[in-house]
């Protein structure tokens, strides 16, 4: 075969995983709308703001952790976590993880700058395209997007895209 029939062959066949332009998982680069300046001035004023301000109504559990770790309740109950505590946190927090799927074909490695493509939103509402007018979105929506997404290969994760009483 050869000529039309073979390009046109060619166009139908399935693209081979490795030489699809859109893959779960790729390199990309790096959005960054701000300095390292500005960057480091926030993580200062987040610091600065658990040293200080803390958080109000902690569970017993976690004012339980966080002062047997060198954090402390206030007289008014606010948890302070000083920044030495904040620091070594953050140095023993993990800098690779896995989120697993069922198939493990549709791991997400959030590793490096790996990019992945997904749902997501809160809609209270959706289009009645028969009605052409909104209403409440149901369970059945809800069911009906997830299948969508389930069939679009550039599409790696389905979070939650609607609510519905």
């Amino acid at each position: 075969m050869g000529g039309r029939a073979a390009r046109q062959a060619l166009r139908a066949a399935p693209i081979p995983e490795d030489q699809k332009p859109v893959r779960p998982g790729l390199s990309s680069g790096r959005y960054q709308p701000l300095s390292q300046e500005q960057v480091l001035r926030i993580h200062e004023a987040a610091i600065e703001t658990l040293e200080t301000i803390g958080f109000a109504n902690s569970l017993p559990s976690c004012v339980e952790l966080v002062t047997a770790a060198g954090g402390s309740l206030t007289s008014d109950g606010r948890l302070l976590m000083p920044r030495a505590l904040v620091e070594a946190s953050l140095e023993k927090a993990a800098k690779n993880i896995t989120l697993y799927a069922q198939d493990p074909r549709f791991d997400l490695d959030l590793t490096d700058s790996r990019t992945y493509f997904g749902t997501a939103g809160a809609a209270v509402h959706v289009v009645d395209t028969v009605k052409r007018e909104y209403r409440e979105s149901t369970a059945q929506d809800l069911y009906d997007a997830a299948r969508i997404v389930d069939q679009m290969e550039h599409i790696h994760f389905f979070q939650r895209s609607m609510v519905f009483c």
